[in-house]
């Protein structure tokens, strides 16, 4: 005896929520997610359904079928329906929600008890309803079936061209022309050169610095930074080399920049510098005492660096190209000697008996540059808005730059707590210093080093030769009260 489909009923009105959904690979049906939408409220309002602005859910260049692929719109669709603040969802079809049976069984469970109905271009299905419950399963199945066969053939294909040699790009590579195929001459000079001046010894930092001053541009049309000088030389595609999954399969069918010999030659030259530079950074670290409070006369931070065996505060713009580039330095170890007797003497004769915390004053030329800088971001911002040859790179340097004047100005402002002073003021003061070396005390002493101190500046050297010279070092000290 068979059972009887129950009715079911809509009441206009109800609220139904609206699912939207495109993969980024090509299956049956890219029907894009405007469209979908446009179709799914046709729907909506043949059906007297009410869908509210945040019911409607779009998960584009999603993919379904993929088992690990997070789709936003899916999970907050899901939740809302659990809190049953919908009973009816609309899709373009079945397939544009869910590709793997986990996904309709989730939705099934979420959707038990609650009477939600699916409704599609051209069917409906009642998510409680037995019979409608075994027709999604098999639509669900023969879903991921095809979903798997198209991923199949799409393999075998790219395998196919692999083994042949067929090239496969993306963005265009530096060097050739957009299908990879043809060297482009000028390009592969400068391919040459880098691999050449690497091998001489040369750092990808100080090449990238190079081509930025020739004002040479990547394939992008961005500056050159060292990151794009170390990607051109592990690039398999100058040697002409075919990698598919990580795996070298053969010679590729394009023209070769770097002869395999020159290339296998850069490769082991790359794993044995950075396995040099991962033996120097297994040493014990050291604390630098002075970091947060050692500025340069171009305005920024100097920051500790290790560099081989000398350790070394370095201007934290060391790394940029240009204008902007400041590659100051000083050896670590004297300057912390000399700021350490300077701070001991300070501390000698200073009394902090009965003295609440301690605001700094701005002082009015550090609110007037505020000012002034806060105008040049917005002229840098139109800048970046009208002119098509101001990229991004130089956009954020320059702007970094003055957002770190910024900075540091407004730090001189922040309450510094007196009782960080506390048993190490007085006569004392150097014996009271030692015990915090012997302790290894470091964050207590560079908290010491911020209240005494709003900067240390390091200026040009004024004379030649190694030697430690302070008259280079601009003690600027925090006021008291």
């Amino acid at each position: 005896m068979s059972r009887s489909k129950r009715t079911v009923t809509i009441t206009p009105g109800e609220d139904a929520a609206i699912y939207c959904r495109i993969s980024h690979v090509k299956d049956e049906d890219q029907t894009g997610v405007d469209r979908q939408e446009r179709i799914c409220r046709e729907i909506a309002e043949r059906l007297q359904l009410r869908v509210e602005p945040d019911h409607v859910y779009v998960d584009n260049n999603r993919s379904a079928w993929q088992r690990n692929r997070k789709r936003p719109g899916w999970d907050k669709m899901l939740k809302t329906m659990s809190e049953g603040a919908i009973r009816h969802v609309i899709v373009y079809h079945p397939d544009r929600l869910m590709r793997q049976p986990k996904d309709l069984e989730e939705l099934l469970s979420v959707a038990d008890d609650k009477r939600v109905l699916l409704h599609g271009e051209a069917n409906r299905r009642d998510l409680s309803d037995p019979d409608d419950r075994f027709i999604l399963r098999i639509e669900v199945a023969h879903a991921c079936r095809s979903s798997d066969d198209t991923s199949r053939r799409l393999k075998d294909s790219l395998e196919d061209k692999a083994r042949a040699g067929s090239p496969h790009v993306g963005n265009r590579p530096y060097g050739y022309t957009k299908d990879g195929r043809t060297i482009v001459e000028a390009e592969a000079e400068i391919v040459r050169e880098v691999y050449r001046r690497y091998l001489d010894g040369e750092s990808p930092a100080a090449i990238s610095q190079d081509l930025h001053a020739r004002k040479i541009l990547t394939s992008k049309g961005k500056t050159w930074g060292p990151e794009n000088v170390r990607n051109l030389l592990s690039s398999n595609f100058v040697a002409g080399i075919r990698i598919h999954r990580g795996e070298e399969v053969g010679p590729g069918s394009w023209p070769a920049i770097i002869d395999r010999g020159q290339w296998d030659e850069v490769q082991q030259q790359r794993t044995h510098r950075a396995a040099r530079i991962e033996k120097e950074r297994k040493r014990p670290d050291r604390y630098y005492l002075l970091r947060g409070v050692v500025t340069c006369t171009c305005g920024m931070r100097m920051a500790g660096t290790n560099g081989g065996r000398y350790a070394y505060y370095r201007c934290t713009r060391a790394a940029l190209n240009g204008e902007q580039k400041c590659g100051r330095s000083v050896s670590a170890g004297p300057l912390e000697e000399f700021v350490r007797a300077v701070a001991i003497k300070g501390l000698e004769e200073m009394d902090v008996t009965g003295r609440e915390p301690v605001t700094t004053v701005r002082p009015e030329a550090d609110v007037r540059a505020d000012d002034k800088d806060q105008r040049k971001l917005r002229e840098l911002n139109q800048l970046w808005l009208s002119d098509d040859d101001f990229t991004m790179t130089d956009y954020q340097s320059m702007r970094a730059v003055i957002m770190q004047r910024i900075k540091e100005r407004q730090r001189k402002t922040v309450q510094r707590p007196i009782a960080v002073l506390e048993g190490i003021v007085g006569p004392d003061a150097k014996k009271n210093w030692q015990a915090l070396e012997k302790k290894q005390d470091y964050a207590r002493m560079n908290a010491i080093y911020r209240f005494l101190f709003s900067a240390i500046v390091v200026h040009p050297p004024k004379s030649l030769g190694r030697g430690f010279d302070t008259d280079r070092i601009e003690v600027q000290a925090n006021p008291l009260p």
